[in-house]
């Protein structure tokens, strides 16, 4: 081998290194890039997570506060239904009076 082709042959082997390096040196950012959107991602989870966790109790609070209601208005209903039916007695006797 010639020192001519020694020179080549060194050149292309060091523009092969220097490729090496650049494409490192791209992952090494691309990885970099991916961390940090996978950090984002973790952060929008953990977030949606305390938002789902809140609709829940919201929601379990809102049961309460349905459930509670319909049992007033039952004993309403059913007080409203008495009250009546003792209306309805007390004309028919106010009229069988006179």
């Amino acid at each position: 081998m010639s020192d001519d082709d020694a020179r080549k042959l060194l050149a292309v082997l060091e523009e092969i290194r220097d490729q090496q390096r650049l494409q490192l040196d791209r992952q090494a950012e691309a990885l970099a890039v991916q961390r940090e959107h996978a950090a984002l991602f973790r952060a929008q989870s953990e977030r949606a997570e305390r938002l789902q966790d809140r609709a829940e109790a919201l929601q379990a609070r809102s049961t309460q506060f349905v459930t509670g209601s319909r049992k007033i208005i039952g004993v309403v209903l059913a007080l409203i239904v008495v009250l009546v039916i003792l209306l309805v007695v007390y004309v028919g006797w106010m009229m069988l009076r006179r």
